[in-house]
């Protein structure tokens, strides 16, 4: 306690002195380091950033912690993310994402994996009481009491979020949380934190499912260093504050258990030892701007040996399968079943009897046992959860019943999923494969079922994105992802999930374009449901002796832009096709992408051409939603207009 104390005045000095840019000081929260006596190196925490002394008594050291202040080089993050948000992957302590409760379902998705595999772990998910009125924090609860999950929710209760104060609107203060799962303690006094945690400690490990620690201490300064609580707090509140370490002090001196020489010893050499690393640190170098791409992705060669026959490239093959796309999903799923019995699937109905509501899972219940499980109607819990399986070693496959219902599992996907490598430099790796029906072209879907908006996932780096548009491709992008190192999402068109296809002539790559058609006078692109179109096209086109290099992009991440861009070099002419709307859109992106390097802008003959959907919504009626949709006649008329 005296330790993180020291951190955090010394924080505010180099802060002070330039050499940090923002601070978060832990200071009135030290006693909750008393629930480290009872954890164990298998134990993992799922920190808050008001968690210094937790992290020291989890073995954080205080070099660690300046390199994480003054973000150098060799912090847990690589500089990439925020002081005080901790991790400290030797310690089992996850890493810490600024949008306030996202750890909540990652936490209980960890718990749940130690529950699958049977192991002997609790997981502390800490978390301040203001974010506790997060959405994810209720679902996280939620989830964990209904499978009884090993979890332990610590709530560090100050009184305020920011200036707000919560007395009145806290969960706890509403009365909203079970109160056989609840214990209220004093936050301030270690002694009361850690007879209260093993009391709850000992529930949660004995099988009895989640508890709640709701622990009441004070912040003793302003929330940040961006910020001055005297502006909303009186000098009255500000003077009645109660501060663990003199109540802790205080204690240790009347029971002798040490004296003001100790403490006053103690103290100096706190100051001189953090002072010493802090200058130490202070002069290390901050991380190569060169490096700044490196860990969105695992670098070339780390995935694990596929099961599948390779070709020389090293690009695994999938063999000819006919069929549709719906059984090439629910084959792929089988063998990943049969071949890797850390893969569990989880989603909305996708239990037996019903399957999913397209059928993708339908019987493979016996197969896959308790690993497949019925999710809640909550999309955050089914990709937040996903995070904590696949961080403790899982391969979760989830489905999305709709990409429309993206929405609520935005936070998990953006501010957890994929910059989890990224912002602990591949300590922490997230090989998650998330699946959804995708498009429209199938009357009746309306504003909510009929959406194509890759370009919101293609924005997030770190995320590879599938658009498959035949059964062989749909079963190969399956089964290269789920022994792939990094998060996967598989977008299946819906109009064109149930055509049944003949198999291919040959086994094709899992990676990368493929030519659907070769041709000479232009350069066709497209992919899911917008290839039916472009061969639509090519067809009529080729009654005038026009013949179109109709390529299927497959993989919007990563971008097989050499495919693309040799044929527009040959054809002088290109064609991007796309369903989704104009504005921000892939399609935009990839023609700008090409005309931006100077071998494919001096090889056209004529500008791009995108044929797209215009910014506006689908509509519900069958004649409506043909109106918004581009048609084979579009791309048609769109290559006359580069040939003219």
């Amino acid at each position: 306690m005296l330790l993180s104390r020291e951190c955090d005045r010394r924080s505010g000095l180099v802060l002070r002195q330039g050499h940090a840019w923002f601070h978060i000081s832990s200071a009135g929260h030290e006693a909750l380091a008393a629930l480290c006596e009872l954890l164990g190196p298998e134990d993992l925490i799922v920190p808050h950033y008001r968690d210094r002394t937790l992290l020291l008594a989890r073995g954080m050291d205080p070099e660690a912690q300046a390199r994480d202040l003054m973000a150098k080089a060799g912090s847990h993050s690589g500089g990439r993310n925020m002081s005080a948000h901790f991790g400290h992957r030797e310690g089992n302590v996850f890493s810490v994402a600024s949008p306030t409760g996202s750890q909540c379902l990652p936490a209980v998705g960890a718990a749940w994996a130690a529950q699958l595999q049977n192991r002997q772990q609790v997981v502390v998910c800490s978390i301040g009481d203001a974010s506790t009125r997060q959405g994810e924090f209720f679902e996280a609860v939620a989830f964990a009491v209904e499978r009884g999950l090993p979890v332990l929710f610590l709530v560090a209760d100050n009184g305020y979020g920011i200036s707000t104060p919560t007395e009145h609107m806290s969960p706890q203060a509403l009365g909203l949380l079970p109160r056989s799962r609840t214990t209220v303690v004093d936050g301030a006094d270690p002694d009361a934190v850690h007879a209260a945690a093993r009391s709850a400690l000992g529930a949660v490990r004995a099988g009895e499912g989640p508890r709640v620690l709701w622990c009441e201490l004070d912040r003793l300064d302003s929330h940040t260093s961006s910020d001055d609580h005297r502006v909303y707090r009186s000098q009255e509140d500000l003077s009645a504050l109660r501060d663990p370490v003199d109540i802790f002090t205080t204690r240790l001196l009347a029971e002798g258990a040490v004296d003001e020489a100790w403490l006053d010893h103690t103290r100096a050499r706190h100051a001189e030892e953090i002072e010493a690393v802090y200058e130490r640190v202070a002069a290390e170098p901050a991380a190569d701007p060169k490096t700044i791409m490196e860990h969105l992705f695992a670098p070339a060669g780390q995935p694990e040996p596929s099961a599948l026959e390779a070709d020389t490239a090293g690009a695994p093959l999938t063999e000819p399968c006919g069929g549709t796309m719906v059984s090439a999903v629910n084959r792929a799923l089988a063998t990943g079943l049969a071949r890797h019995p850390d893969l569990v699937l989880f989603g909305e109905d996708i239990d037996d009897p019903k399957g999913g509501v397209f059928g993708f899972t339908k019987g493979l219940g016996e197969v896959a046992g308790d690993r497949m499980t019925n999710a809640p109607l909550a999309e955050a819990t089914i990709v937040g959860a996903a995070v904590g399986l696949a961080a403790a070693g899982l391969r979760p496959v989830v489905e999305l019943q709709f990409v429309d219902f993206a929405g609520p599992a935005w936070n998990q996907i953006a501010a957890q999923l994929t910059t989890l490598r990224w912002r602990t430099v591949s300590a922490w790796q997230c090989p998650v494969v998330i699946y959804a029906p995708w498009g429209g072209y199938l009357p009746g879907g309306g504003i909510w079922h009929s959406q194509s908006n890759e370009s919101l996932f293609t924005h997030l780096p770190g995320l590879r994105v599938v658009v498959p548009s035949t059964p062989e491709d749909t079963e190969a992008a399956f089964l290269e992802s789920f022994t792939a190192p990094d998060p996967t999402l598989i977008l299946l068109p819906k109009h064109l999930m149930r055509q049944r296809r003949e198999p291919a002539a040959g086994p094709t790559p899992a990676l990368g374009a493929r030519t659907l058609r070769p041709g000479a006078d232009v350069t066709v692109v497209s992919w899911g449901n917008g290839t039916e179109l472009a061969l639509d096209a090519a067809d009529a086109l080729a009654a005038d002796g026009v013949t179109a290099d109709v390529i299927d992009l497959r993989w919007l991440v990563p971008l097989d832009r050499e495919t693309v861009a040799s044929s527009v070099r040959r054809t002088g002419r290109l064609v991007v096709v796309q369903e989704d709307n104009r504005t921000s859109s892939f399609g935009a992106g990839l023609i700008s992408e090409l005309l931006s390097h100077d071998d494919e802008f001096y090889s056209l003959l004529a500008p791009p051409r995108l044929v797209t959907r215009e910014d506006v919504h689908v509509p519900f009626h069958p004649d409506l939603e043909r109106a918004v949709l581009p048609a084979a006649d579009d791309v048609v008329a769109a290559v006359r207009s580069v040939l003219a």
